[in-house]
Parts: C-alpha cells; structure tokens; sequence
C-alpha cells in the first residue's frame, strides 16, 4: 500500500495512506491530538486519581535523581509512528512516574520513514532525537529501559492476539478507524481490551462513534463522552469499575 509522510495543521507530520484516505494521526494536528486524548484524557487523568509525585500541569522537567515509588503500566494498540510513546515518555519525566509501556502492532513502520518524522523538534525535545530513533530501533518481543524512566517493550502481532490479563492501568486505543478496519472496533476487540485492564484502569481513544461506545459498555466498561481534539466533537473514556 502507498504511504506518504504529510505535514498535519500543528505543523507535526504523520504517515497518509491514499487508498485507504486514512492517516496514522489526525489531519488537524498529529501533535494535539496525541496530547489531548492519550496524555489530557489517559495518562494526567490517571496521576490526578493517583496523586504523581510532581503535579500535572507543570512545564517543568526534573532531571535530578529520583527514587520512583510508582509506577504506570500502559498498553497502547497500534504503535505506528511512535508519537504516543515518545510523548509519554518526556510526561513520564514531569511527572516522576515509572512508565512501563508495550506498544501492539501489526505492520511495524520502517525506519526510513521513522526518520522523515519531525516530532523532536515540533515538541522542542531535540535533546531527546536520538531516545526517539532508539524506540524503534530496540528489538521487539523484549523489555528495555529507554530512560531512567520509562520502558519499553515493543510486540509485532495482531491485535486479535491479545490475551493478556489484568495488566495495565491504562490502554491508549490508536488503531485506524472503523471506516477502514471496522473489525477492530468490535465487542471481542474490545472485551480482550477489558481483560487486559486492570480494575479502575481506563482506555481511552479519539472514537466517539455509538457503535463503538455501545460495544465497549456491552463487555462492561463505563463509558464517557468528553470533548474531542481539534477537528472531533467528541472523544471517549472507557473505565472497568470494580
């Protein structure tokens, strides 16, 4: 399938599919998206209800030594640019927080055009270029410590695969939409999404269409509607209550 690095309306790239019409990270802004429903709705949401070391709507990055007494484990479904990661893994510093990330996917993107993505410099964490190309160049299937911080374990499988159990506290749900993979967005994707969240865990993603909301709740999550990233109404937050 044909693929073409775009440049999104926040002036951060992303990878377009022609045939499909489809896009790894929204048209309105790759960048904006990403920190509105993983980071906003996903990770600060769960350091509110937890109470992270350093407060969530600090620009301050402390580098100092730190002992890390919590940490946060997320699943993210679709790994695709590494954008979401490599966001978590600077609010991961903010926050004082260990990360523990496994990133799904399917068709890995290939370095030669992990390397046309400007996301270091469009989130001014140039400091931080070389962690970026490092992600996706650890070998899959194993856990590395990216940074002091944060860790990574990388899966090349389908999302159908999935059968862990009471694992994360959080799942970033970024998979293509359900105009194009619409068997991504169903009760059985989605209960494999229930089992594998812990209880009082969330799932968050830019979808807000009803069907999707109504599958979620059918395998048990409550759900939330919540206002969407530049260029979507609505978004949703999905919790497995007690």
């Amino acid at each position: 399938m044909e693929r073409e690095i775009v440049i999104t309306a926040d002036g951060s790239s992303t990878i377009h599919l022609p045939e499909w019409d489809e896009q790894y990270h929204s048209k309105h802004g790759a960048i904006q998206e990403a920190y509105h429903v993983f980071i906003k709705h996903g990770l600060h949401h769960f350091c509110n209800r937890i109470n992270c070391p350093h407060d969530v709507s600090s620009s301050a990055v402390d580098k100092s030594p730190k002992t890390l007494n919590q940490t946060i484990s997320i699943l993210e479904i679709g790994f695709g640019t590494g954008l979401n990661a490599f966001i978590t893994l600077l609010e991961s510093e903010k926050l004082g927080v260990h990360i523990d990330y496994v990133g799904i996917e399917g068709f890995p993107v290939l370095m030669d055009e992990i390397v046309q993505l400007n996301y270091p410099t469009q989130l001014k964490a140039e400091s931080n270029e070389a962690l970026f190309k490092t992600m996706h160049e650890l070998p899959w299937e194993e856990k590395h410590p990216v940074s002091q911080t944060f860790s990574l374990t990388k899966q090349n499988r389908f999302f159908s695969e999935i059968a862990d159990k009471a694992l994360y506290n959080l799942i970033y749900f970024d998979a293509f939409g359900a105009r194009v993979q619409p068997e991504l967005w169903t009760e059985t994707i989605f209960k494999k999404m229930y089992d594998a969240i812990k209880e009082n865990g969330a799932l968050v993603t830019y979808a807000a269409k009803g069907s999707v909301r109504r599958a979620m709740q059918d395998v048990g999550f409550k759900v939330e509607k919540l206002p969407g990233p530049p260029g979507k109404r609505e978004m949703l937050r999905a919790t497995k209550r007690p």
